[in-house]
């Protein structure tokens, strides 16, 4: 038995094994450092990530809407009731009104010294249109507006609509009768004049759609005179009244002295209310206003329910057209106004027509009231009407000649022009033959009739 001294038997104990130290704790605190390294790398990199993400989509909106601005849609969608032309919900979009806004302004800007900035109303029917261009063609600022409703064919609209967009004509589409648009438009645009072209037009159709008079020849003058009324500076009007407010006159040729409270139907009630109407905004608020009274505007690019129109479809299609004679067997006569003759008589009355002279809704002085007829001075049976059109249709009409319904239509016209002519020299130059041949190269044109027609149509040269 081996004896240790008590000494060296207790610093072998004290002393111990030569064993590693314990480093557990040392390893789990350095795993925890990399992993809250790695957690913050992580935070970083999402943070980054998502804001990487909002800028990059900041920046797309900002060159969308940069692109927008800056290069509006080159020809506009004319079928679609969904493009930047039409309704004031529109506005609600910044980036759909930056768009507007730039249109209506370019369009409204003249291009001539002192030109004038006017708004037509109508700027798609058939005076507007040849209006609108006539206005642009000599350097005028001109914006339309028209609501293209189905009273006949929209297609004919749009493509008047497509016409004038060639000539940087651009045209708002809205509603007299909406308020919000039309405040829009006066803030956008100091407009110096309005053509008040838009109407309900047709004398028959008035005993099938009455209120649709009342809405658009009554209200929406109405809401035209107050948004105009309202506008600082006030513009002059012109606007269409109708030769049919003569009604049931005798005297002929028709003057302006002539009495006109005798309306023959509601068509021509509505626009004898609305020459009594612009005597009051006159009268009240100093607006400039002048009346100019049509006889029966025939012409290219014409309305489908007039006579010369639905004749010339009817002859070509070989049906019978109903030719209308008197209750005492006379024939119907007509004072045919060709449309370049009108549209001279509208400028010739824009031209003339002084400023108003209100100011915020508030008259400071007596302001210009004025109507004009505008008609040819030759009244014409309608049979001459029919005749000429089978000769340049080479086609024989098939005539039905029947006594004239009740329906509101009087069995002659007969305008004297004196008055416009003292005025701005308005002097019709084109006699009926002469604007129908016109007109029906236009129509054959435009259906494409001319291959069908080539050996009897004798115009193809001119």
């Amino acid at each position: 038995m081996c004896v240790f001294p008590l000494g060296l038997k207790l610093k072998t104990i004290i002393m111990g094994s030569s064993s590693p130290p314990d480093t557990s704790k040392s390893i789990k605190l350095e795993r925890y450092n990399s992993y809250i390294r790695r957690l913050n790398s992580t935070k970083l990199l999402n943070a980054s990530s998502k804001l990487l993400f909002r800028a990059t989509i900041l920046v797309a909106l900002i060159l969308v809407f940069l692109f927008t601005f800056n290069y509006p849609p080159l020809a506009p969608d004319f079928t679609s009731h969904r493009h930047l032309h039409s309704h004031s919900h529109f506005l609600s979009s910044s980036s759909s009104f930056a768009s507007w806004e730039k249109q209506v302004r370019h369009s409204s800007t003249p291009r001539r010294p002192n030109g004038l900035t006017v708004l037509v109303t109508g700027a798609a029917g058939f005076v507007g249109s040849h209006c609108s261009l006539a206005l642009k063609k000599r350097g005028d600022g001109v914006l339309g507006l028209d609501n293209f409703n189905s009273y006949y064919d929209p297609s004919l609209k749009r493509s008047r609509q497509a016409m004038l967009w060639k000539h940087q004509v651009f045209i708002v589409e809205g509603d007299l009768n909406d308020t919000p648009l039309l405040e829009k438009l006066f803030d956008v645009v100091p407009f110096t004049h309005i053509l008040h072209l838009a109407a309900q037009a047709g004398v028959r159709y008035a005993m099938q759609n009455p209120q649709s008079y009342v809405t658009a020849n009554i209200a929406g003058f109405v809401n035209l005179l107050e948004a105009a009324k309202s506008a600082n500076p006030q513009p002059a009007i012109v606007w269409a009244s109708s030769s049919s407010v003569y009604g049931l006159n005798t005297q002929n040729p028709f003057s302006e002295l002539h009495r006109t409270d005798q309306p023959a139907s509601l068509y021509a009630a509505t626009k004898k209310a609305g020459e009594e109407i612009a005597h009051t905004y006159n009268h009240i608020y100093g607006l400039s206003l002048t009346g100019l009274r049509f006889f029966t505007v025939y012409g290219p690019w014409g309305r489908p329910d007039m006579a010369y129109f639905f004749f010339t479809k009817d002859i070509l299609q070989g049906k019978t057209i109903d030719v209308y004679q008197t209750q005492e067997g006379k024939q119907v006569a007509r004072d045919f106004t060709y449309i370049d003759d009108i549209v001279k008589g509208c400028l010739g009355a824009l031209d003339t027509a002084q400023k108003s002279t209100g100011s915020g809704g508030k008259k400071k002085g007596p302001a210009q009231l004025r109507v004009y007829n505008l008609g040819n001075t030759s009244p014409v049976p309608v049979g001459t009407l029919v005749s000429i059109l089978e000769g340049l249709l080479s086609t024989k009409a098939k005539k039905h000649v029947i006594k004239m319904p009740s329906n509101g239509d009087v069995p002659f016209t007969h305008a004297n022009v004196s008055l416009a002519y003292r005025d701005f020299s308005y002097n019709p130059t084109t006699d009926l033959a002469t604007g129908l041949r016109k007109f029906v190269k236009w129509y054959l044109g435009y259906y494409g009739l001319q291959q069908r027609l080539k050996k009897e149509y004798h115009l193809d040269n001119e």
